[in-house]
């Protein structure tokens, strides 16, 4: 069981989140892509992007107390623990959450799809947000202001489908000065749409000053496998 550190507030643990799964896997994401990770998956999400590989997060999941969720946790023997979903900040209770992971160490990532305020987050937490192009049908509902939070700690990513998402995310990132900000800006295509290649050359003929990635885990186990 968990102990409260000395000189850390002490939390409610009763709490409660919905959560979808929780796993340990490869990183297949961010500048952390390829380490063993933590994988905390919340239910819900109220975007319906084109392209979206966690239907199941929708709706599917049950209660845990925040005691339950650290316990289990606990578990595995790493450091690096992600929250994602779904859309995590759709629950107030995940805010704790973070919280208490950071109180005990843990290296804590956070992927939002940036139409929810970051900036109540923990500032210990690295932020993973997306920016979301024009193929996913739901750029229209991002929180602009969040830009205005970001630190050189965070991370953005454009998951990016054909020629008018990488010029969106090109225009994007240019007017923000968005590699100048946050730690990387990550350059993704949508698995099974667009070649990896075709992205590749894309940066490369623009002298992007951006992070190409793909979705690792896609490629280790089957692309729809759960838990991983």
């Amino acid at each position: 069981m968990w102990n409260t550190p000395n000189n850390m507030p002490v939390m409610d643990l009763k709490q409660t989140l919905r959560i979808n799964e929780i796993f340990f896997s490869i990183q297949g994401e961010s500048t952390y892509a390829g380490q063993p990770c933590i994988f905390i998956r919340l239910s819900y999400c109220n975007l319906r992007c084109n392209y979206c590989d966690t239907e199941y997060a929708f709706y599917e999941g049950t209660e845990h107390t925040l005691v339950d969720i650290l316990n289990e946790t606990a578990q595995f023997d790493a450091k690096l623990v992600e929250i994602t979903g779904g859309e995590p900040l759709l629950q107030n209770n995940v805010l704790a959450l973070m919280q208490e992971l950071s109180n005990r160490g843990y290296n804590v990532l956070l992927e939002t799809a940036g139409h929810r305020d970051i900036s109540v987050v923990d500032e210990r937490v690295i932020r993973i947000m997306d920016i979301k192009c024009p193929s996913s049908g739901e750029s229209q509902k991002m929180y602009w202001k969040n830009l205005e939070y970001l630190t050189h700690k965070d991370q953005v990513k454009f998951v990016i489908g054909h020629r008018l998402d990488y010029d969106y995310a090109k225009d994007i990132t240019k007017k923000y000065n968005l590699s100048a900000k946050v730690h990387a800006v990550l350059f993704s295509p949508v698995f099974g749409l667009l070649d990896n290649r075709v992205l590749s050359e894309w940066i490369l003929q623009d002298q992007l000053p951006v992070r190409f990635q793909i979705q690792l885990h896609k490629y280790i186990w089957e692309p729809d496998r759960r838990g991983v």
